[in-house]
């Protein structure tokens, strides 16, 4: 259930919210946007699994020492995935939405960021607890 208020929240972001933000075009309706969460989800999932693997690549190759640097870059860097996601998303479907540019994205993906924090789904600590 929190999936499709999740996926209905980010379709208006993706309609309402988003556009508000200079840098950002959204041309469609509500089905585009609806069409559009679905894609931004899949590619930031992509998008973190394929961090995930780096930085499990990097702590192998270098026998753990690539933690050092990874960690601080994960704390601090957390909130650029929607960015990069939000943009790969724009490359694809280029006649629904148009990102111009790193800020536009970064503030979109914040925007996403937050749906997600508030929609987050508690079960694993409810089943553990």
């Amino acid at each position: 259930m929190r999936i499709l208020i999740r996926l209905g929240l980010m379709a208006l972001a993706f309609a309402f919210i988003l556009p508000q933000i200079h840098g950002i075009d959204f041309h469609g309706n509500f089905v585009n946007a609806l069409v559009l969460s679905l894609l931004f989800g899949l590619v930031l999932w992509l998008v973190e699994i394929s961090a995930l693997a780096l930085s499990a690549v990097l702590t192998v190759s270098s026998l753990g020492l690539a933690l050092l640097w990874l960690i601080p870059a994960w704390i601090l860097g957390f909130w650029l995935l929607p960015a990069f996601a939000m943009m790969m998303t724009a490359n694809f479907v280029p006649q629904y939405l148009t990102v111009s540019g790193f800020v536009p994205a970064a503030l979109a993906g914040l925007v996403m960021l937050a749906i997600s924090f508030l929609t987050k789904d508690d079960a694993w600590t409810s089943r553990n607890a």
